[in-house]
């Protein structure tokens, strides 16, 4: 029992003090996502506080943290203002609806849970998980440079502009020089606590997080627990014509949710060289977001930048996850006034420490070592990701990705051929045979000058879809239209059960031999039996 706590325990300070720093840069980041959707503060702090804490409890990826995301943001804000617009009378009902799609998203992840389609993030190309990385990085950049402008949307100039380059330089120093000295120390909690001290007592005029909400049109971070949301069920009709409205919504929700989920769980598993359960995850992630929605919650999913600045300060259980949401609830109930005197500057030097941590910087080394397909996949993906969002981009990349793909093994069709004694012509077919390499297949086959009797050989071929069976019945039909005889031999089992499923012709066509090259067989019985009582002990 001992040895079982002290290994539970070993890495419990480094947990701690990675979920202290994660819940202070999740403070700028809930506040401004809530701002992007178009709701109060304290709607994407409290959604940070209930997704990261249930995920951190039942999620299947000790030391992922999630929120309120962006990714998601974007597209509440046509949710909510479509919502607003079809209230009576000027009242504002976004808000609610907004409610209820995140409670409908979260039913669609654990149906995915349930499901088990978590595992198909395994068919997530490596290409396409380093564009989203790439692109990823540069989406968290760019929304840093939001930071540098004043209230009014204009960019810092003179001494304000020189003091943030100075202190976000400095908060970046701090990170990259520390680990340099001791490892045991959470360099961006350091640099924040650093930062803010410098700040504080040498009352310099920068933006606060205070500031920063308070620009945005918030009060501040001051609120309570989070209140059962009754006014769902009795503002939101629940008809039809509501389920038309919010389930489009609730089903793009749910798709960027996991795939930005389950795609931050694998960049992890690389990272700590461990696995998670992506289904287990998905069912995590439907559950915090259908309790968030009762509860007065954005929604929201994994973060990829507090992933990673949790793995990098040495976060690896589920400790920190909660440790970062619950101080994260401490921070709305009775440390509001301490929190809002963090200056920006410094959480933005944490963020650009965090996005050349995510730039996979190896992918401008290896363009020219990889396929040129997969030079293609990587750009794009990284491109959409900042263009449009992770949905749409991991989607596109995997498309282009199996059209490759097919392509590439379309061309792989080979077929030798070759006379018998008895003037039979055999068809050796090797390769693949399904839709992409149909038309390579027929061109194979000459059945106006071919004899009267013909084989094709699949010793060395597998019949893998609909098309190859059309393809093979049509090839057939030809050879007996023209009065000719055709037989298929060495077929796998598999692809007779296809091929006899579809049609009982092919039971007249398909050889049923025993000289497969597949299968040895003894000729003589009893010298099989001989040299195997060889081999009895």
């Amino acid at each position: 029992m001992t040895e079982f706590i002290r290994k539970r325990t070993a890495n419990l300070k480094n947990d701690i003090l990675s979920g202290i720093t994660v819940a202070l840069a999740l403070v700028p980041e809930a506040v401004a996502f809530a701002f992007v959707a178009g709701v109060d503060p304290l709607v994407g702090l409290y959604a940070a506080f209930m997704i990261g804490l249930i995920t951190s409890i039942f999620g299947g990826r000790p030391g992922m943290i999630s929120g309120a995301t962006g990714a998601l943001a974007v597209v509440m804000v046509s949710l909510v203002a479509e919502g607003n617009a079809m209230g009576v009378e000027g009242e504002n009902l976004g808000l609610y609806y907004l409610f209820a799609t995140v409670i409908l998203m979260g039913g669609i992840q654990m149906l995915a849970g349930v499901l088990k389609l978590g595992k198909f993030v395994r068919l997530i190309p490596h290409p396409v998980m380093m564009g989203f990385v790439n692109g990823l990085a540069i989406v968290i950049f760019l929304s840093q440079l939001g930071m540098f402008k004043d209230a009014n949307g204009a960019w810092f100039s003179g001494n304000p502009l020189w003091i943030m380059v100075a202190l976000v330089a400095l908060t970046m120093g701090i990170m990259f020089g520390l680990p340099k000295l001791t490892k045991k120390l959470p360099e961006a909690l350091i640099a924040i606590l650093v930062v803010s001290a410098i700040v504080i007592f040498g009352n310099l005029d920068v933006a606060t997080v205070g500031s920063f909400i308070k620009d945005g049109g918030g009060e501040g971070l001051k609120g309570g627990l989070p209140q059962f949301q009754t006014d769902i069920f009795s503002k939101v009709p629940f008809n039809f014509q509501t389920l038309w409205f919010i389930g489009p919504y609730a089903l793009i929700l749910a798709a960027i949710g996991l795939i930005e989920s389950l795609m931050t769980l694998n960049l992890i598993d690389e990272l700590t060289e461990t696995r998670g359960n992506a289904n287990k995850e998905c069912m995590a992630q439907g559950g915090a977001n259908i309790i968030t929605g009762l509860f007065g919650g954005m929604g929201g999913c994994a973060m990829i930048g507090q992933s990673l600045i949790n793995i990098k300060s040495g976060g690896r259980t589920r400790v920190s996850g909660v440790v970062a949401a619950v101080l994260l609830l401490m921070f709305i109930l009775f440390a509001s006034t301490y929190i809002e005197q963090i200056p920006i500057a410094a959480l933005v030097g944490v963020m650009f420490m965090v996005v050349i941590g995510t730039f996979a910087w190896s992918s401008f080394r290896i363009l020219n070592k990889i396929p040129f397909s997969d030079v293609i996949v990587l750009v794009t993906v990284s491109s959409l990701t900042v263009i449009f969002d992770l949905a749409i981009a991991v989607i596109a990349g995997v498309i282009i990705s199996a059209l490759v793909f097919s392509w590439e093994n379309a061309k792989r069709i080979r077929a030798r051929k070759r006379m018998r004694e008895d003037g039979t012509k055999v068809y050796e077919i090797w390769g693949p045979l399904f839709f992409g390499s149909i038309i390579a297949f027929n061109e194979k086959f000459d059945v106006k000058n071919d004899p009267d009797k013909v084989e094709v050989d699949f010793v060395e071929s597998r019949i893998s879809d609909h098309s190859a069976i059309e393809a093979i019945f049509n090839l057939v039909n030809k050879y007996e239209a023209a009065g000719k005889q055709i037989k298929l031999k060495h077929l796998s089992e598999d692809c007779k059960i296809l091929l006899y499923k579809s049609s009982p012709k092919f039971r007249e066509v398909i050889v049923e031999d025993i000289d497969d090259p597949r299968y040895h067989l003894a000729e003589n019985p009893e010298t099989f039996t001989k040299g195997l009582s060889e081999y009895t002990l």
